[in-house]
């Protein structure tokens, strides 16, 4: 089981991850993109990053819109190391949209 982290380090975290909320036990980003096949094509390279870290998200996604929320299922549904990790793949992941 995955440690949760305190209000404090996650809050700190984010201070190098622009765009991210921590809100009601996870870390939630919006994203635009410029129309359904962009947003489409993020999502299907965020779902091969998610699965080699054995870490998925909750993904929305309504047209050109992708909403996202992490935290860690064995951890209590609270926000863990590992949702950090993957937030910073998913900015990784946004560099060619960008």
């Amino acid at each position: 089981m995955r440690s949760p982290l305190s209000n404090q380090e996650i809050e700190e975290a984010l201070r190098d991850l622009d765009g991210w909320q921590f809100e009601e036990d996870q870390l939630t980003r919006s994203l635009e993109f410029d129309d359904f096949r962009s947003a489409l094509a993020f999502i299907v390279r965020l779902a091969f990053e998610a699965e080699e870290l054995n870490h998925h998200p909750m993904l929305t996604n309504v047209y050109n819109k992708v909403d996202i929320a992490l935290n860690t299922h064995d951890a209590g549904g609270k926000v863990t190391e590992m949702d950090l990790k993957l937030a910073r793949r998913i900015e990784e992941l946004m560099s060619p949209w960008r």
